[in-house]
C-alpha cells in the first residue's frame, strides 16, 4: 500500500535525506521517498502504519500529516489562520521598525529621512536574524533565490550585505550606491520569491533567518516590494 504525506520543517537537503532515511528504517516501510520542494513524503508500507507511529520516528523539528486530496474549506482557512499565526514576528518587527523610523524624523517630518531610516533599521534587524544561524541560513536561501543557487558563497556573504547597506542608510554613507546594491538584490531575490509562490512550492522564508520558521508567503513578496519603492523613490529625488 502507498500514502503520501505532508512533511513541515524540513529546510535544506540535509533535513530531507535525514526524514527518509528514519522513515525508511521502519520494518513496515518498503520504500518511502521525500521531495523537499514539494515537502510531500510518498511511503510503500508493508502494513499500515499510523500517522503518530511515523512523528515519533521523526525529531521535533518535523511534523507528518496525511495528505488529503480532497481539502475542505475548513482546513485551508484553519492553514491561514496558521500561516498568519507564523508571520506574526515578521508583522511585529515591520511595526518596531517603522515607529522608530517615524520617531527619528518626527521633528521636524522627514520622508525622505523616514525612508532612509528604515530602509537602514530594515537591513540591521533583518541581518541580525541570519547571522543567528550562518550556517544554517544559506541552505534556506538558496531554495529560492537565484544567485544563491547558482554561488552558494553568495549566501554566506548576504548577511553581511545587509548589515553594510544597513550602516550605509542610516549614516548617510554613499546613499546612491547603497540604493542601487539595494535594487539588484531585492530585485534578484524578489524574482525568485515570485516563482516560488506561483510555483506554490512550500518552503521556508530565510528573510529572517532560520532561528523563526516562517513560511514563504505573500508577506516575503510584499517586504521585499516595499524596500525596492522606497529604493526607487529616494533614487530618483537623489538624481534630481
Amino acid at each position: 500500500m502507498k500514502h503520501t504525506y505532508i512533511i513541515t520543517g524540513m529546510t535544506c537537503d540535509g533535513c530531507r535525506t535525514s526524514v527518509e532515511d528514519k522513515l525508511n528504517a521502519l520494518p513496515e516501510v518498503e520504500k518511502a521517498s521525500v521531495n523537499l520542494e514539494t515537502s510531500e513524503a510518498i511511503i510503500e508500507m508493508s502494513n499500515h502504519i499510523s500517522t503518530e507511529q511515523l512523528q515519533m520516528a521523526l525529531s521535533d523539528k518535523y511534523s507528518i500529516s496525511e495528505k488529503n486530496i480532497f481539502k475542505t474549506t475548513s482546513s485551508s482557512i484553519d492553514k491561514e489562520k496558521s500561516d498568519l499565526h507564523q508571520l506574526f514576528p515578521l508583522f511585529l518587527i515591520f511595526a518596531y521598525i517603522i515607529i522608530a523610523s517615524a520617531l527619528l524624523n518626527k521633528n521636524p517630518w522627514d520622508i525622505n529621512g523616514f525612508m532612509l531610516d528604515f530602509m537602514g533599521l530594515f537591513y540591521v534587524v533583518f541581518s541580525f536574524f541570519k547571522l543567528l544561524d550562518l550556517k544554517g541560513f544559506p541552505e534556506s536561501f538558496k531554495m529560492y533565490d537565484p544567485i544563491a543557487k547558482v554561488i552558494p558563497l553568495y549566501g554566506w556573504v548576504y548577511p553581511f550585505i545587509e548589515v553594510a547597506l544597513g550602516v550605509m542608510f542610516l549614516m548617510r554613507i554613499e546613499t546612491p550606491i547603497a540604493l542601487i546594491i539595494t535594487l539588484i538584490v531585492l530585485g534578484i531575490t524578489t524574482i525568485g520569491v515570485t516563482k516560488t509562490l506561483l510555483d506554490k512550492k512550500s518552503i521556508q522564508c530565510a528573510c529572517l533567518g532560520t532561528a523563526l520558521k516562517l513560511p514563504m508567503t505573500k508577506a516575503t513578496f510584499i517586504e521585499n516590494s516595499i524596500m525596492i519603492v522606497m529604493a526607487i523613490v529616494m533614487l530618483i529625488k537623489t538624481c534630481n
